[in-house]
């Protein structure tokens, strides 16, 4: 479900087409998160789960990596307990390059060398200020495309592209 954002972002960040996901375990701090991103500015699809109701991580973990690949959304936020699970789940999906972080230096660091596309966090793990910033920076950083990350980046590509085709040497 689409949430219109309500305030402007700053001008440092413009704003984005954002999802966001959670199982039960990250509901609350999914609620929280969402809340933030539309204050800054950004248009936020909430994917679920919406209750704290028990529900399984790697069905939010693809409704995320689908919007970010569907071009609903230019990045995602996905939550789950630890934040793991969610991890490995979000990374079997072609082109989502998600990155579990829990301090800042890796939310931007993942987009900026990495092109991570998802940030993934565990709420059993941080706490809400911390996602707030983890966010925020994750949603500040750009890829540098610097000749190394891009080669980096693309032998990722190349190994998804071989898996993908059921090679495995």
């Amino acid at each position: 479900m689409w949430r219109r954002r309500q305030g402007k972002s700053l001008e440092s960040e413009p704003a984005m087409k954002l999802v966001i996901g959670s199982d039960h375990a990250g509901f609350q701090l999914k609620e929280s998160t969402g809340d933030l991103l539309r204050s800054l500015g950004h248009d936020v699809l909430d994917v679920g789960a919406f209750n704290e109701n028990p529900s399984d991580y790697p069905d939010f973990a693809e409704a995320v990596g689908r919007a970010v690949l569907d071009g609903k959304a230019e990045r995602g936020v996905l939550i789950c307990g630890s934040g793991v699970g969610a991890s490995v789940a979000a990374n079997k999906l072609l082109g989502i390059r998600a990155g579990m972080c829990h301090d800042t230096y890796s939310a931007h660091q993942g987009v900026e060398h990495d092109d991570i596309n998802v940030l993934v966090l565990g709420s059993r793990v941080i706490g809400v200020k911390l996602a707030e910033d983890l966010v925020k920076a994750f949603l500040g950083a750009k890829f540098t495309n610097e000749e190394r990350h891009v080669r980096r980046l693309g032998k990722i590509k190349a190994l998804e592209a071989k898996f993908a085709a059921g090679r495995k040497s």
